[in-house]
């Protein structure tokens, strides 16, 4: 077991590092009122997903994910 827990520790910790530079990466979400008047319906704004800003919004969510999982798994008393 202790073997486990080093492990999914190790794996929680490069989780931790990646996550945070994932979430410097990102850009502000400064649309301001040009979101208000439509603005953000552009070529842009309906292929964000398709985008390094979409790709960075997707691995924040599964990393994220991950981090809670490993949290509470970690956590456990059963160690």
């Amino acid at each position: 077991m202790e073997i486990l827990k080093a492990i999914l520790t190790v794996i929680f910790v490069i989780d931790c590092i990646v996550l945070t530079v994932i979430v410097l990466m990102q850009e502000g979400k400064q649309q301001g009122l040009g979101a208000i008047a439509g603005a953000s319906d552009t070529y842009w704004g309906r292929n964000r997903g398709r985008s390094m800003e979409g790709g960075l919004l997707k691995a924040t969510r599964i990393l994220g994910a991950l981090f809670f999982v490993l949290a509470l798994v970690l956590n456990l008393k059963f160690w």
